[in-house]
C-alpha cells in the first residue's frame, strides 16, 4: 500500500480552473466517503486551501487509484478529464511524502514561508480522522509533515518573506491607500482566513473593523477578537454588506462561497452611498478589494469601476513579495530532505518488522514441533532435563536468528532495503507470492522525462504523472 497524491495548485493551474476544482469544508466529507467506497483506496485525506486542492490516498494499485481520484475530481469540478489532466500533478510513494513536507514548510505556497498552511493540513487531517478515513500510513505521514513544518519555521527565517497571502494582499492595498492606520476595513467571512485578516489589520493599526458574515454569531466572536487588540469593531449580517462596503477603505473577502458574494451592483450601491454620505465636493476616496476567496468572492467586473482596485489570488501570483530569500529557502529545503530521509527510513523499518516477526514465529513453531517429537521418543525424560533441552534449543535458534534479523532491520532503512526482507520471505517461505503493485484497466503509452501519458480503457488520456525514479523503473519494466 502506497500514498498517491493528485493535486492542482496555483503553480499548475489558472484561478479559473482552481475555482472549479475548489473543495469546501461541506464538500470534503462527501468526497472522502466516495473515495473510501472505491475499489483501490483504503485511506484518504483532502487538503484544500485558497490556492490548492490535493487528494492524498493510500492505494493498493497505482493505476486503479489514479483513475478513481481522477474520476472524483472530474465529476466534482465538471471539467472534462483532458482539461483536468493539463493542470494536475501526480506524486507517488516517497515523492508524495516529499511534496507534503514541502507544502507544510511553506515552500510550495504562493507566499513562500506562510504558516497558515500548517493549520490547513492539520484541519484536513482532523476532518479525515473524524470520518475514520485515516489509518497508520496517512497518520504517520501527516504527523511527520506537521513536525517538518514546525521545524522549518523554527530553524529558518523563511517566514520573514511574509506570514501569509493576507499580509501580501494588505501590503499591496497600502500601495494604493497609504498607511492603514486609522482607516476602516470590512472583513467578509469569519473563518480561519477572516481571523488572519483581522490579526494583520490590527497589527497594521487599522482604526475600525466591520466583520460581515452569514452567521452573525461568528461575526460577533471575530469582532470581539478584534476589540481585544484595541480596535473598534462591529459585526453585521451579510444582508448589510453594502452598508459595510460604503464605510470601508479596504474590503477583505474570504468566504469560501461557491458564487460571487460581492457583485457589481453591490459595489455601485456602496460607492453611491459613500458619495451621498461624504458630499460630492469631497475628494474621491479609493476603495480596495482584497479577494482571497477561492472561488472568487468579488465579480471581476468590479475592477473596472472608477476608484476601485481589485487584488485577487491571480494578482498575488505575480507579486515578487511572495518569494522568500534564497538562503532561507535553501535551508528549508535541506530540512525537508533530512526529514524525508528519516521518514523513509522509518517506513522501511516498519515494513520489515512483520517479516522479522514472521521469521521468529516460524522458528518458534519449529522448536515446539521438535520438542513434541522429543517427548514422543523419550516419554520418560524428566522435567528438569526436558526444560534444559528446550532452553538450549531456543538459545541456539535465537543466536542463529539474531544476526540476520538485526542486519535486515539495518539494511531495510537504506534505499532498496525492502529487497532484503523479500529475500527472507522467499528463503523461509514466510509470505508466498507478492501483491501486484499496479493493476489494469490502464496502460502507459508514453514516458517523457518526468511525465507519463496513461491511456484509460475507454481511450481517454489520464492524468500526467511525476514518477519517482524507482516507480519509473518499475513501469518501464512492466511495459517492456
Amino acid at each position: 500500500m502506497s500514498v498517491l497524491l493528485v493535486g492542482i495548485s496555483h503553480r499548475s493551474a489558472p484561478v479559473s480552473v482552481l475555482e472549479k476544482v475548489a473543495i469546501t469544508d461541506a464538500d470534503r466529507p462527501k468526497l472522502i466517503d466516495r473515495l473510501l467506497a472505491s475499489s483501490h483506496v483504503s485511506e484518504a485525506m483532502i487538503v484544500s486551501t485558497c490556492n490548492r486542492v490535493e487528494v492524498y490516498a493510500v492505494v493498493d494499485a497505482f493505476h486503479g487509484g489514479l483513475a478513481e481520484i481522477g474520476d472524483l475530481l472530474t465529476k466534482h469540478s465538471g471539467l472534462p478529464l483532458p482539461d483536468l489532466t493539463k493542470h494536475a500533478y501526480v506524486r507517488y510513494s516517497e515523492a508524495a511524502a516529499e511534496h507534503l513536507f514541502a507544502v507544510a514548510s511553506g515552500l510550495d505556497s504562493m507566499v513562500v514561508g506562510e504558516q497558515q498552511v500548517l493549520s490547513q493540513i492539520r484541519g484536513a487531517y482532523a476532518s479525515a480522522d473524524a470520518q475514520q478515513a485515516v489509518g497508520r500510513t496517512l497518520h504517520e505521514l501527516a504527523q511527520h509533515a506537521l513536525r517538518v513544518g514546525k521545524r522549518v519555521h523554527a530553524e529558518t527565517g523563511i517566514d520573514r518573506a511574509g506570514a501569509s497571502v493576507v499580509s501580501v494582499a494588505l501590503d499591496r492595498a497600502q500601495h494604493v491607500l497609504g498607511p492603514l492606520a486609522g482607516r476602516t476595513a470590512a472583513v467578509v467571512g469569519a473563518g480561519a482566513m477572516g481571523g488572519l485578516a483581522v490579526a494583520h489589520l490590527s497589527r497594521a493599526g487599522i482604526g475600525r473593523i466591520i466583520v460581515v458574515n452569514r452567521t452573525i454569531g461568528r461575526a460577533r466572536r471575530l469582532a470581539e477578537t478584534a476589540r481585544t487588540h484595541g480596535v473598534t469593531a462591529e459585526a453585521k449580517e451579510l444582508s448589510r454588506l453594502t452598508e459595510a462596503m460604503s464605510a470601508a477603505d479596504v474590503v477583505v473577502t474570504c468566504t469560501g462561497a461557491v458564487g460571487a458574494v460581492v457583485t457589481l451592483a453591490d459595489t455601485h450601491r456602496a460607492l453611491t452611498d459613500r458619495e451621498r454620505g461624504e458630499g460630492f465636493a469631497t475628494v474621491e476616496r479609493p476603495l480596495v478589494f482584497c479577494d482571497l476567496g477561492l472561488p472568487r468572492d468579488v465579480e471581476h467586473a468590479v475592477a473596472g469601476l472608477p476608484g476601485v482596485t481589485l487584488i485577487d489570488i491571480e494578482t498575488l501570483q505575480r507579486d515578487p513579495a511572495a518569494g522568500a530569500a534564497a538562503d532561507d529557502t535553501a535551508a528549508a529545503r535541506s530540512i525537508v530532505a533530512d526529514e524525508l530521509a528519516k521518514y523513509l527510513a522509518g517506513q522501511r523499518m516498519a515494513e520489515v518488522t512483520p517479516t522479522v516477526a514472521a521469521l521468529r514465529q516460524r522458528a518458534a513453531e519449529v522448536v515446539e514441533a521438535e520438542l513434541l517429537r522429543l517427548d514422543s521418543r523419550l516419554p520418560g525424560l524428566a522435567d528438569p532435563e526436558r526444560d534444559e533441552v528446550a532452553r538450549t534449543v531456543r538459545r541456539v535458534v535465537d543466536k542463529l536468528l539474531h544476526a540476520p534479523t538485526v542486519r535486515v532491520k539495518q539494511l531495510a532503512s537504506t534505499p532498496g532495503g525492502d529487497s532484503y526482507a523479500e529475500a527472507l520471505r522467499e528463503l523461509f517461505e514466510l509470505k508466498p507470492g507478492a501483491a501486484q503493485a499496479v493493476a489494469a484497466p490502464m496502460e502507459i503509452t508514453a514516458l517523457t522525462g518526468d511525465r507519463a501519458e496513461i491511456t484509460l480503457a475507454d481511450g481517454d488520456i489520464a492524468l500526467a504523472d511525476d514518477f519517482t525514479e524507482g516507480h519509473r523503473g518499475e513501469e518501464q519494466g512492466q511495459t517492456a
